[in-house]
């Protein structure tokens, strides 16, 4: 895949409609007044009928989890669900990042992992409310002292009383944390062994808005993706029963790594997805920079005619076209049933994120001081790239991650 077909070109542009009239005139309200985004996922939901297709795929989803317990296996590839995915990403990002954040979180982390490790009534109670954005999802792993490290770091414990779990502990920087109808939580097991902390098996849960002992803070102050609500949880002593447990009931035959992997699997779908968000940043400065360089006049001539000031736009250019190849790279793996492994993935959320970061600098650079106002967008999208190189593992951590692979 070299470009975007004129199929995925028609969705583009109903989609670039939508945000046009639905998103854009709301950006201030969503980025200063602290409006929640969720009606305006949800009017997109509607608007596109993506409400109804995520009830059609969870039916089959659901099918097929039904299917795989009798051991038929499930279809994979072959389709352009991907391209789908990525599109509205994209369109959404070139003017409020925060929205994809939140949708993201709620239908692709929290409903994503319920759909893939939940069993069938799980997916029934908790997914499908998720997946077509009729609820919020919450995905909490982070800790105020486990950021990077979240897997070995976490503290948030699971202590096994009978036939119930009693959850302690905090969770920070979480994405939807303060309006959130549905949590999917990691904890340690602290079931009394003397085993290592950092070691121990890592349990999901699946908690709901308003029980005993769960705290839900206000929105956290942020640098930037204020259209998207970050929050704390705490939890003190709450009780939750096994059918909280995601996959259900605990027994010999279930690895003692699952909580792990689904960690793990999640964490490179969000480091894909941070590839379609930073192509969207990217292709939003470039053509704000085109414009502003076109009417700017500086010494009787538009700055566009200043080689600086064509050095910039021509590496703003190259890192569009080279993160644009990282997502064809992504839609045709994902058309091919295959899943980047996590280094790929890391590469890809590494690369992109700097991208990102530096052409929406740069695009600040080029508007002078009209960069540093909020009334240039280019100010906005300059903070919220920022976060790219941070949250799903920060840009360290994605080095990290790939040099493992390379040397193991």
């Amino acid at each position: 895949m070299f470009e975007w077909s004129d199929e995925h070109l028609a969705i583009r542009d109903a989609i670039r409609s939508f945000v046009d009239n639905e998103v854009v005139p709301n950006i201030d309200a969503l980025e200063h007044e602290g409006v929640p985004p969720y009606e305006v996922i949800r009017k997109m939901y509607r608007t596109f009928g993506m409400d109804e297709m995520a009830r059609e795929s969870f039916k089959r989803a659901l099918e097929r989890k039904i299917a795989g317990e009798t051991g038929r296996p499930e279809r994979r590839g072959g389709d352009n669900s991907a391209a789908m995915t990525l599109i509205p990403i994209i369109e959404l990002c070139r003017h409020c990042p925060g929205i994809v954040t939140s949708m993201g979180v709620s239908t692709g982390l929290a409903g994503g992992t319920i759909m893939k490790g939940g069993t069938p009534e799980q997916m029934e109670r908790w997914g499908l409310d998720l997946m077509t954005m009729d609820k919020i999802g919450a995905w909490a792993i982070t800790e105020p002292d486990s950021g990077s490290d979240a897997l070995g770091g976490m503290r948030t414990t699971a202590r096994p009383d009978g036939d119930e779990w009693i959850l302690n502990g905090s969770k920070t920087y979480i994405t939807n944390g303060p309006y959130a109808d549905t949590i999917v939580l990691y904890a340690k097991l602290d079931d009394g062994s003397e085993d290592d902390p950092r070691k121990r098996e890592v349990l999901t849960f699946v908690l709901d808005k308003g029980m005993e002992g769960l705290v839900q803070s206000a929105p956290m102050r942020k640098m930037g993706l204020k259209s998207s609500p970050t929050g704390e949880l705490f939890l003190s002593d709450v009780r939750v029963g096994v059918d909280r447990l995601l996959g259900g009931r605990k027994d010999p035959s279930r690895s003692k790594s699952e909580g792990r992997e689904s960690a793990k699997e999640n964490f490179v779908t969000e480091r894909a997805g941070v590839a379609a968000m930073s192509l969207g940043v990217i292709e939003e400065c470039l053509a704000l920079s085109i414009d502003y360089a076109k009417s700017r006049v500086l010494w009787g001539k538009p700055i566009a005619q200043h080689q600086l000031i064509q050095l910039k736009l021509a590496k703003m250019e190259v890192a569009r076209l080279n993160v644009q190849n990282l997502v064809f790279r992504h839609i045709e793996m994902s058309s091919a049933g295959k899943t980047p492994t996590l280094a790929e993935a890391s590469a890809m959320k590494l690369y992109s994120a700097q991208a990102a970061s530096e052409v929406a600098m740069e695009a600040v650079q080029l508007f002078g001081g009209n960069g540093y106002i909020a009334e240039y967008r280019v100010e906005q999208l300059a903070r919220d790239a920022k976060v790219f190189q941070i949250y799903a593992g920060t840009d360290e951590i994605q080095i990290t991650h790939i040099a493992r692979d390379l040397l193991a």
